[in-house]
């Protein structure tokens, strides 16, 4: 069937404009103001016997990508993300926090920036810290939160613990996180080297400390709370760890940072990133890992990759391939 318009068709819609213009009918005139705001964005999901959430902590830009990826072939990425319709001289990140319900408790996954280290709160844009009020608008209490796990203790990930007076987020929770994290991100001895490091350890031990008497410290194949269970996956960070979310039969790993990009990261595994402790170790660990999620077929749950980061790993003939979960419209949250 044809899509093209007829010249009969095009002079009849243009008489039916004269004609409701001869009667004085109503016509737009598309003066509605733009209104240049976005609703709140959650996106909630059964997973096996669980019911999951994810809340966006707004996203997080990183600038020119040369800036951050770099190391083995770097030299790919205008045509990397040319190829995928992405902007080769910005690079975006979204912050897809999950709240899992288990039917017994109330799981945080990370906590976005926060407001904790007030104007460095905001050191990647006015974007992020959006966590508290999606979760307001998808019908959960901050109070309700039995445990927060944490991926690791970067900014982006446990700034959400505290207010900027110190106090916790989260009253009633408690904190589970790799030790090797806890301890290396709150050793002022480690100030040294990226200009990052001293706010990052300043706002890790403001955070963290606020939670000191009810730390959970995970371990590699710990079952953290039943269903959850940790993968160490150093590198990014000392104890950066992923957890895989098991339901019904159906395993998800909520992958962290273990890749920050759908496209660069994937394709190209032993890239590096500027912000990783030991990049050499993180992409060792990246590339294992992501074998492992493409071989067993488990969704994925990416913090970072776009909205609302859920899909599958996989292999491609250069890398892997991200392949984005549809997304049910029914299930979309909009407040």
């Amino acid at each position: 069937m044809s899509i093209g318009l007829s010249r009969r068709a095009l002079l009849g819609a243009a008489g039916a404009v004269g004609i409701a213009a001869g009667l004085g009918l109503p016509r737009a005139q598309a003066a509605a103001p733009m209104l240049g705001t976005l609703p709140p964005a959650w996106h909630r999901f059964k997973w096996g016997a669980f019911e999951a959430t994810v809340i966006s902590d707004g996203n997080l830009p990183l600038g020119k990508p040369a800036d951050s990826f770099v190391g083995p072939g770097a030299a790919q990425i205008p045509q990397m993300l040319t190829s995928e319709f992405l902007d080769p001289n910005a690079a975006t990140l979204e912050q897809n926090v999950l709240i899992l319900n288990t039917g017994r408790q109330l799981l945080l996954f990370d906590t976005g920036m926060g407001e904790s280290m007030g104007p460095q709160s905001k050191m990647f844009g006015p974007t992020t810290g959006r966590l508290l009020a999606n979760m307001k608008a998808a019908g959960i209490d901050p109070a309700q939160i039995d445990v927060v796990i944490a991926t690791h203790a970067h900014c982006d990930h446990v700034w959400g613990l505290v207010n900027e007076a110190g106090q916790r987020v989260f009253p009633n929770a408690q904190v589970a996180i790799n030790e090797a994290d806890v301890k290396f991100w709150t050793d002022d001895a480690n100030k040294k080297g990226p200009a990052f490091m001293v706010p990052f350890i300043d706002g890790a031990k403001k955070n963290l400390a606020a939670y000191r008497d009810r730390m959970i410290m995970v371990r590699d194949g710990q079952e953290v709370v039943p269903g959850v269970v940790a993968l160490f996956t150093p590198g990014h960070t000392v104890g950066h760890t992923c957890y895989a979310i098991t339901s019904n039969g159906k395993t998800m790993v909520n992958t962290g940072d273990l890749a920050h990009h759908q496209v660069l990261l994937l394709r190209q595994p032993l890239m590096e990133f500027s912000f990783d402790t030991d990049p050499k170790q993180s992409a060792q660990t990246r590339a294992r890992m992501l074998d492992r999620l493409a071989t067993d077929r488990h969704a994925v749950l990416s913090y970072h990759f776009p909205w609302p980061g859920l899909g599958h790993v996989r292999k491609a003939a250069q890398g892997y391939d991200w392949v984005a979960e549809p997304m049910n419209v029914t299930a979309i949250g909009a407040g």
